[in-house]
């Protein structure tokens, strides 16, 4: 039976990223797509890649039905105050917001600089990274997607963690470098083309609040590890590349960390470790990942075996935000895990 699912903010670019890919998803029709100041007007004027493919109007949210799945793409902040609102429009909600990734009510003050309105309903949501939360998924009726520089971080990192191999005593340092689509749709003064052409820009050297995220899902026996975090914007529209530095306990051959991250991500349909011998491909590029829901991950042991440089590629709008999302709804409703998410890039672009 073919489901119902409507966008809730669906004029950002998430919203068009989940509508391109829901409106080629085979179990699922999308109904509605929502925006108050677009309302009225054809999606595909503002997502001009979607001509042809859907005559749907935006509608604003007030006018918004019941459906299956709901999948929110409202700003940060702006979905916490209405989420009981949202779970009477959606038998499954989908949030691409950070207002349910973090478990501990406190870290909302430290992180986002405002209290959550609904502490106590945290506990019923789950944090919706398949590779990490795959059976929480299945049955949760509120799935928190994952930030995008927090995936591409976490996914590189997370292997590591599990197999106890980091030493818990240095710091890991993580550079992610990501593109101006992460700052959304909005026009700003950092987007305006004079300011943004060309840059390699600090952005948050310190205090990105996805270190929040990292934080979290990389803990071991609810101890945080030594994190710290960097983001740095580059000229590219879409892309997240993480580079992150860990000192291990013991020193380790590659042979070992092929066995670490072949044990964790082996079956994993999004997952590919990209380790080659020669070739300028022989690392993650988060180029060849435009529009494709695939994190890279590769590494580096430096010669005395105990540093080791993760890098970790993602299309910081798919794997990052909307193709996640598509993800932990396919395994939430049954659906073959890849179903809408099967194009594999595109080379050269």
């Amino acid at each position: 039976m073919t489901l119902s699912v409507a966008i809730l903010g669906g004029s950002g670019y998430a919203g068009g990223e989940l509508l391109r890919l829901l409106l080629g998803h085979p179990e699922v029709e999308v109904t509605q797509v929502t925006s108050r100041s677009r309302a009225g007007k054809f999606v595909h004027t503002v997502h001009p890649n979607l001509r042809k493919r859907t005559q749907l109007k935006f509608i604003p949210p007030e006018k918004l039905e019941r459906v299956d799945v709901l999948f929110s793409a409202l700003p940060h902040g702006a979905t916490a105050p209405q989420v009981k609102d949202l779970l009477e429009h959606g038998s499954i909600v989908v949030d691409l917001s950070a207002d349910f990734r973090l478990r501990d009510p406190a870290a909302y003050e430290r992180w986002y600089g405002w209290s959550h309105p609904f502490p106590e309903m945290i506990p019923d949501t789950v944090y919706g990274m398949p590779e990490l939360h795959r059976e929480e998924i299945r049955t949760a009726r509120y799935i928190a997607g994952p930030g995008c520089t927090a995936t591409a971080a976490i996914l590189g990192l997370a292997p590591l963690f599990r197999a106890g191999v980091v030493d818990p005593s240095m710091p890991v340092v993580i550079e992610a470098k990501t593109g101006s689509s992460g700052a959304g749709a909005e026009v700003t003064l950092s987007s305006h083309h004079p300011e943004r052409a060309g840059i390699i820009r600090s952005f948050k050297p310190t205090g990105h609040r996805h270190s929040a995220e990292i934080l979290q899902e990389l803990a071991v026996d609810g101890v945080a590890p030594n994190v710290h975090f960097t983001v740095t914007s580059v000229e590219a529209v879409r892309g997240i590349l993480a580079t992150s530095h860990v000192f291990l306990k013991e020193p380790l051959a590659d042979k070992d960390l092929w066995k670490i991250y072949r044990g964790m991500y082996g079956d994993e349909p999004f997952i590919r470790l990209v380790k080659e011998a020669s070739g300028i491909h022989r690392y993650p590029e988060p180029k060849i990942l435009s529009g494709t829901n695939y994190c890279d991950i590769g590494w580096e042991l430096d010669a005395d075996g105990k540093r080791l440089v993760v890098m970790a590629a993602i299309d910081n709008l798919m794997k990052g935000a909307a193709g996640q999302a598509v993800q932990a709804m396919n395994i939430r409703c049954g659906f073959d895990e890849t179903a809408g998410l099967e194009f594999p890039g595109l080379h050269p672009i």
